[in-house]
């Protein structure tokens, strides 16, 4: 399933600032970054629920926010992307 995951972290410490880079890491690793804190990850339910613990672990719930989006199994149908760089969504094998 494609799973949307928005997150906004606050920056003005040094500690939010390592949040920041350690959310944007571990998103990295699951996904396609789409915009500056907007990636695009295609998990299973398992991967997905160990991932939102992990995100969720890393914020501070009283200055940071992170959004999860379930698109589902047919999110093709719920896209539309309009400028550069389209994302590459493979749920299968991709060769470069």
């Amino acid at each position: 399933m494609l799973i949307l995951i928005t997150y906004d972290v606050s920056t003005e410490t040094k500690e939010g600032k390592r949040r920041l880079l350690q959310v944007a890491k571990k998103c990295v690793a699951h996904g396609q970054r789409v915009q500056n804190s907007v990636f695009e990850c295609i998990l299973d339910w398992s991967q997905f629920i160990k991932l939102q613990a992990e995100l969720r672990k890393l914020i501070n719930e009283n200055e940071d926010s992170l959004r999860f989006y379930n698109l589902g199994t047919k999110y093709s149908k719920h896209i539309e992307h309009y400028g550069k760089n389209p994302s590459i969504l493979t749920d299968g094998t991709l060769i470069v």
